[in-house]
């Protein structure tokens, strides 16, 4: 039980760093414009307009 323990902090950190890296690749390749493209493109297509 110790080591299960002691390795709950370190899964978490790692986890927390592995989603701060993609989050960060994601912003530099500008991907966030393209989620919001289509998001816009759907909503519009929901109310008819697009």
């Amino acid at each position: 039980m110790k080591t299960r323990e002691k390795a709950i902090p370190v899964l978490r950190a790692g986890g927390l760093g592995l989603a701060l890296l993609l989050i960060g690749i994601g912003l530099f390749r500008q991907e966030h414009l393209e989620v919001l493209q289509k998001a816009v493109r759907i909503c519009l297509e929901c109310i008819g307009i697009g």
